[in-house]
C-alpha cells in the first residue's frame, strides 16, 4: 500500500499546523484522493498490523443498524470506547478526577467497559452513541439506505444515485453528545463492465489510526455488496477533505515510513451468504497477511 505511505509522507512533510477540537493539534492537508483496484488484493496495511477483527465487527455493527457499543465490547472490539466513556465522565462531573490519557483515566475506562459488558442497564444508559452510522445507514429519516442501494444495484445498475449518506444535519448535534458526527460521511456505488466500485468521501481523517480501518472497511463493504449482487469488484476510491496527522502521532508515522510494503493479503467470503444483512464474522477469511508489528498511538478524543 505505497499509496497510503505517500499520503503519510505528504502530510508529514507538507501539512500545515492546525488546532483541533481535541486540543491535540494536527498537521493537515485539504483535499486528497487515493484509488485502489480491489482485484489486486485486499487493501489491509502491511507496514503495521491492523486489527482485522475490529474492522469486520464494526462493519457488521453498522449493517445491523446498531448504535450501542455493547455489541463491540462483547466481541472484544475497543475502537469506540473512548467517546461514550468521556461523556460518562463529563456528565458525572468526573473529568477533573480522571484527566485524559493518564493511567487513572485508562483504569477508569476499563472499569467503564466492564460495566458495559456485564450490566445491561448501565450499557443501555452509557453505551449508547446516539444516531451515528448504523442508524443513518439503516434508518435515515426512516429510509433503509443500504437495502435501497443493494436493490438499485440489482434493478438499475447504471443509476448515478446509488448513494448512502451518514451526514444527517438534523441529528449532528445529537451524534456529537456521546459519539462523533460522521467522519466517513457519504459513499457512492458505481457499476461498469460487471464490476462494482465504491467512492467514499471522508470529511475528516486521522491518517495514522483511522484511515487504515476506513480503507479496509469500505473495501470489505464493496466486496460484500458485489457478492450479493453477483458482480466482480472494481475500484475503491477514497476522497478526503481535512486529512491530518495528530501531533502526538508524528514519531509513529516516521517509524511506519521507514518500513517497506509487503504483498497484500486476500479476503474470501462465504459463498452461501446471499443477503447483505446475513453476514457473520465467521463468513470472512483473510489469507496471506504478513504485516510488520503494530505501532501503538493514543486516540484523540
Amino acid at each position: 500500500m505505497q499509496i497510503y505511505l505517500d499520503l503519510l509522507k505528504k502530510i508529514r512533510d507538507e501539512g500545515v499546523g492546525k488546532d483541533d477540537r481535541t486540543g491535540t493539534g494536527t498537521r493537515s492537508v485539504f483535499g486528497y484522493q487515493m484509488r485502489m483496484n480491489l482485484q489486486d488484493g485486499f487493501p489491509l496495511l502491511t507496514t503495521k498490523k491492523v486489527f482485522i477483527k475490529g474492522i469486520i465487527h464494526e462493519l457488521l455493527w453498522f449493517l445491523r443498524g446498531e448504535t450501542n457499543i455493547k455489541y463491540l465490547v462483547d466481541n472484544g472490539v475497543r475502537i469506540w470506547n473512548e467517546w461514550p466513556f468521556q461523556r460518562y465522565l463529563t456528565e458525572n462531573d468526573l473529568n477533573t478526577h480522571f484527566p485524559k490519557y493518564t493511567p487513572q483515566w485508562e483504569e477508569k475506562m476499563q472499569e467503564f467497559v466492564e460495566n458495559v459488558r456485564t450490566d445491561d442497564v448501565f450499557a443501555k444508559r452509557w453505551g449508547e452513541l446516539g444516531p451515528v452510522y448504523g442508524r443513518q445507514w439503516r434508518s435515515f429519516n426512516g429510509v433503509d439506505q443500504i437495502a435501497k442501494a443493494v436493490e438499485q444495484i440489482k434493478s438499475n445498475p447504471t443509476s448515478r444515485r446509488i448513494i448512502v449518506s451518514a451526514w444527517n444535519p438534523a441529528e449532528i448535534d445529537e451524534m456529537a453528545k456521546a459519539g462523533l458526527p460522521p467522519c466517513h460521511c457519504l459513499f457512492q456505488f458505481y457499476v461498469s463492465d460487471g464490476k462494482l466500485s465504491c467512492q467514499l468521501y471522508q470529511r475528516s481523517a486521522d491518517v495514522f489510526l483511522g484511515v487504515p480501518f476506513n480503507i479496509a472497511s469500505y473495501a470489505l463493504l464493496t466486496m460484500m455488496v458485489a457478492h450479493v449482487t453477483d458482480l466482480a469488484v472494481g475500484d475503491f476510491v477514497h476522497t478526503f477533505g481535512d486529512v491530518h496527522i495528530y501531533n502526538n502521532h508524528v514519531d509513529q508515522v516516521s517509524e511506519q515510513l521507514a518500513r517497506t510494503t509487503r504483498p497484500l493479503p486476500r479476503m474470501t467470503i462465504n459463498p452461501d451468504v446471499k443477503d447483505i444483512f446475513g453476514f457473520r464474522f465467521e463468513d470472512f477469511t483473510l489469507e496471506g497477511y504478513d504485516p510488520y508489528p503494530p505501532i501503538k498511538a493514543p486516540v484523540a478524543v
